[in-house]
């Protein structure tokens, strides 16, 4: 464990050398300033919080940017080592390669925790404070806050698998972005292009369900959006996720595997690589 938090903390100071943690902070922050300032509440009979209309923009525009930012973290995590000549140092040391795997990803989380509470919380206390708007809401809030760290970990674990498998930094930055294409845009355009084309409705809620549990995604925009009744109501999505099956431990047992997936390929491959 000591060495796993040295390892970890080496990865912190590296990012607020290289200013990521600063320019995460400043990037969320400034996104949940605007959508606070600018979001408005729905009219008619649904009733919900100021932060409950946060919790809505956040979540559906968290979905492009978090991930975003954990493949920029963690696409060069391992191939940088291996171009620059350090791996060979690190292992040097009296490490295993599984604890440079899990140092770096707990480093990278710490990254990614700082800026989503900093970002995120800080602004929202800040404006709460300055306007008196009450706490009403605070749950679904928190909610989403510690489900967008659970994404932000899912595709610093994706970014590492593109990491151990590429062999220059610049495929790794390529892998990187194609993945976030494919998982964030490609899938759901996909999607709702069966649906649409599904006129006999052959897709039934079953199949619906593992679909949507097959993109981690898609998985944080369910859960944020229907886990809490004004929210869903609000999202206009009240009754889908039950009708379809998609419980909230369902739906985070699905984020923690696709965490655990790519975290253990990627040992499996890293074991295998020559230096």
């Amino acid at each position: 464990m000591k060495m796993l938090w040295t390892l970890a903390l080496k990865e912190l100071r590296d990012g607020f050398r290289n200013r990521w943690v600063a320019a995460a902070i400043i990037v969320l922050g400034i996104l949940a300033l605007v959508l606070s300032v600018l979001g408005s509440a729905p009219t008619g009979s649904v009733r919900v919080s100021e932060l409950d209309i946060s919790v809505i923009s956040l979540a559906s525009l968290s979905v492009y940017l978090i991930p975003l930012i954990a493949l920029m973290l963690s696409y060069d995590a391992l191939v940088g080592e291996f171009e620059r000549g350090t791996m060979m140092l690190l292992l040097a040391y009296p490490v295993t390669r599984w604890q440079i795997i899990m140092g770096k990803f707990l480093g990278h989380v710490m990254i990614l925790s700082i800026a989503i509470v900093v970002g995120y919380g800080g602004t929202i206390v800040a404006l709460t404070l300055v306007s008196g708007s009450g706490t009403e809401g605070w749950q679904a809030y928190a909610t989403m806050m510690a489900s967008s760290l659970v994404l932000g970990a899912v595709f610093v674990a994706m970014g590492y698998l593109v990491s151990v498998t590429v062999r220059e930094r610049a495929t790794a930055a390529g892998a990187a972005i194609g993945l976030w294409l494919v998982f964030v845009v490609l899938y759901d355009l996909l999607l709702f292009g069966v649906l649409t084309m599904d006129e006999e409705q052959q897709i039934g809620q079953q199949l619906f369900s593992m679909l949507m549990l097959a993109n981690p995604t898609d998985s944080y925009r369910v859960l944020n959006l229907s886990l809490f009744e004004g929210i869903s109501e609000a999202a206009g999505i009240a009754g889908v996720a039950s009708e379809a099956g998609l419980s909230g431990t369902l739906l985070i047992s699905s984020m923690l595997a696709w965490i655990i997936l790519p975290l253990v390929t990627t040992l499996l491959v890293f074991q295998r690589r020559e230096l």
